[in-house]
C-alpha cells in the first residue's frame, strides 16, 4: 500500500516518466490528443507534489531538488517535442529562444560558483513561467498558435534575473524562497545570528 508521504515523490517520478514519453509521441513529426493530455497530468503533477508535499511535512531539500531536475527533464523534452513537430517556430524564435537559455545557464553557472548547487528556489516568477510555457505549450501543440511563446521568453528572464539576484544576496544555498523579498529577509537574519554568535 503506498504511503501518503510517498505522493509527493512518486508525483515528481510521474513527470520524468511523462516527459519522454512526450517526446516519442513527437517522432513521427506530429503529435495525437494524448501529448496535450500528457503535458497537463505533469503539469499538474508539479503544481500538487509541494502544495501536498508541505501539507503533509515531508518537503525535505532532495525532494525540493528532485522537483526541479523533474521541470527542467520535462520542459526539455517540450523542446525536443516542437522541433520535431514545428522547426520553423524554433527557426523563427531562434534569437529570444537562445537568449533565454543564456539567461539560465547565466543563473546555473553563478549559483555554481558560489554554492555549488543547482537554484532550487521555486519562486512565484518560476510559477507565473510554468504558467506561460502551459498557456504557450497547449498554444502551440493545440491549436498551432505560437506567438503565445513570447509570454515564456519573457517570464524566463524576469524569473532568472530575480533569481540572479537572490544567489547573490544569499549568503548560504536555500530551497523554497519564495522571492526577492524573501531572500532578503533570510539574508538579514543570517547577518544578525552571525552577529551575535561573534558577539558571544
Amino acid at each position: 500500500m503506498i504511503k501518503l508521504s510517498h505522493i509527493p515523490s512518486l508525483l515528481v517520478g510521474m513527470r520524468f516518466t511523462i516527459a519522454p514519453l512526450l517526446v516519442f509521441d513527437a517522432l513521427d513529426h506530429q503529435t495525437s490528443y494524448w501529448f496535450i493530455i500528457g503535458y497537463v497530468i505533469a503539469v499538474l503533477s508539479d503544481i500538487f507534489d509541494g502544495i501536498i508535499a508541505r501539507r503533509l511535512k515531508v518537503s525535505t531539500t532532495q525532494l525540493r531538488q528532485a522537483d526541479s531536475w523533474a521541470d527542467i527533464c520535462l520542459y526539455l523534452c517540450i523542446a525536443v517535442s516542437t522541433w520535431l513537430v514545428y522547426p520553423q517556430v524554433i527557426i523563427n524564435f531562434r534569437l529570444p529562444l537562445l537568449s533565454a537559455i543564456a539567461i539560465q545557464l547565466i543563473l546555473f553557472a553563478i549559483s555554481l560558483i558560489k554554492f555549488q548547487k543547482f537554484p532550487s528556489f521555486h519562486t512565484y516568477t518560476a510559477k507565473a513561467w510554468g504558467l506561460t510555457l502551459l498557456i504557450a505549450t497547449v498554444g502551440l501543440f493545440g491549436f498551432s498558435y505560437a506567438n503565445t511563446l513570447w509570454l515564456p521568453i519573457i517570464f524566463c528572464w524576469i524569473n532568472s534575473l530575480e533569481e540572479i539576484v537572490m544567489t547573490l544576496i544569499l549568503p548560504t544555498w536555500q530551497c523554497d524562497v519564495l522571492s526577492i523579498f524573501h531572500a532578503m529577509k533570510l539574508r538579514k537574519v543570517f547577518i544578525l545570528e552571525t552577529t551575535i554568535q561573534d558577539e558571544m
